[in-house]
């Protein structure tokens, strides 16, 4: 897959296009990726980093990086993606502006999109100016009751399950492994310490079930108050693991919630808590 920057980093085709910020890549989407696949020209998609919003001055959290953007981009077929810088020189593009530039620019001659897309300044371009500037519209009827801001307010309170249905797969989080205090390793369950980037959302504290590298995860997700932790941390315990995984970068997909963090009264206690957080997740099912 062909990722760009500019319009004239990608080389001359037909193409079909789906436009849009896409966080989190849900099953909405996914449909509108497919609309533009179905168009039977080579398939592109033009998307924006960072999120429209952040710049507009509002706060959003965001479901995936753009890095796993890409990887669930090219896993669903896309042969080409333009990433466009979102800011203030963008969003002062007329719509006429943003679809001659960066639309026709690349080729486009489907543009695929949900029903409600609005572009360029003050949004004030719509489908049917896509229409009346020559593009071939494929208007993609919106997925009942899937849009990334619910799928966040169900990550937001924990119900992993739910926003995975949504997603059609789990929801997921993400960072490079850096090393921790260790405790994990002298309790006998040695834990991946993950670097969460900067405005990723990350569901509430507490133990989950998951999935990272191939095979089941008990994941914790607070600040250790059994230890007085101050510092939120995201840890996973890979069962039936022994490596060293410093350095890597892992995805982890949250299946289910297990327990909230909490104190114990004793280090055996704690212990035999999280002995049976690992048997729960050897049967969690997953979501999605």
């Amino acid at each position: 897959m062909n990722v760009a920057r500019e319009p004239a980093e990608l080389s001359g085709a037909r193409r079909a296009v789906a436009v849009g910020t896409f966080d989190g890549v849900h099953r909405g989407h996914l449909r509108v990726i497919e609309t533009a696949r179905n168009a039977r020209l080579r398939t592109g998609v033009v998307t924006f980093d960072p999120h429209p919003r952040a710049v507009l001055g509002g706060h959003v959290e965001l479901l995936a990086t753009l890095e796993r953007r890409l990887e669930l981009f090219e896993a669903a077929g896309v042969d080409d993606v333009l990433v466009l810088r979102f800011d203030e020189r963008l969003a002062s593009l007329s719509a006429t502006q943003f679809a001659e530039v960066m639309l026709r620019g690349i080729g486009a001659e489907t543009v695929a999109v949900g029903e409600t897309f609005r572009f360029g300044h003050g949004r004030e371009g719509d489908l049917a100016l896509l229409e009346r500037l020559g593009f071939d519209v494929r208007r993609v009827p919106l997925v009942e009751n899937v849009s990334s801001s619910r799928i966040r307010q169900l990550v937001h309170a924990g119900e992993t399950e739910h926003a995975a249905m949504l997603l059609g797969r789990p929801p997921e989080v993400e960072g490079i492994v850096v090393r921790g205090d260790g405790r994990g390793r002298e309790l006998g369950f040695p834990t991946a310490n993950l670097d969460v980037p900067e405005g990723l959302l990350v569901p509430p504290d507490g133990v989950y079930a998951g999935w990272t590298r191939d095979r089941r995860a008990a994941i914790s997700i607070g600040t250790n108050p059994h230890f007085d932790g101050v510092e939120r941390r995201v840890e996973a315990h890979l069962l039936d693991f022994d490596g060293d995984l410093y350095g890597d970068r892992l995805i982890v997909e949250l299946w289910s919630p297990i327990r909230e963090q909490r104190r114990f009264d004793s280090l055996d206690e704690l212990v035999a808590a999280i002995d049976a957080d690992v048997e729960r997740t050897r049967g969690v099912a997953r979501p999605g």
